[in-house]
């Protein structure tokens, strides 16, 4: 069949195989890519992420690898945040009093996870976390 020449259904060969792909695409989309995307952190629901002692009073500690940060910024109280900046993307890189993201200078309470200053406009995500001995699990 020559291009523009119509078929028995009286519909062009390009119109046909641009429905027939449209088709392929609306039935990928419904087997399900449209759901959620998994976060990094979903494997790690159950996991020791760090130990007490490694958590200053009034600080915190980066876990790269997972992509969290840990704080303790009251004595016994221990908080953990996702470590990828709300703003950009970037991994937080420096925990003093507030969380810190040196790419374009964000800061994060540690202790909410909170904007401190931006630009980021929304908060760390947080996750809740349980102590056991010295072990602090992501719940």
């Amino acid at each position: 069949m020559a291009t523009g020449a119509s078929c028995a259904c009286g519909m062009s060969r390009r119109r046909l195989l641009g429905a027939a792909g449209v088709a392929g695409v609306a039935a990928v989309g419904a087997s399900g890519c449209g759901g959620p995307e998994p976060t990094p952190h979903d494997n790690l629901h159950g996991q020791v992420i760090a130990q007490t002692g490694d958590v200053p009073v009034g600080g915190g500690m980066i876990s790269m690898s997972d992509k969290l940060v840990i704080t303790q910024p009251e004595e016994g109280r221990f908080k953990a945040f996702s470590a990828v900046c709300a703003h950009a993307g970037c991994t937080v890189q420096e925990i003093t009093d507030h969380i810190r993201c040196l790419c374009h200078g964000s800061r994060f309470d540690i202790a909410t996870g909170e904007v401190l200053a931006g630009p980021a406009t929304e908060p760390l995500e947080a996750f809740e976390v349980s102590v056991d001995g010295t072990d602090i699990t992501l719940v």
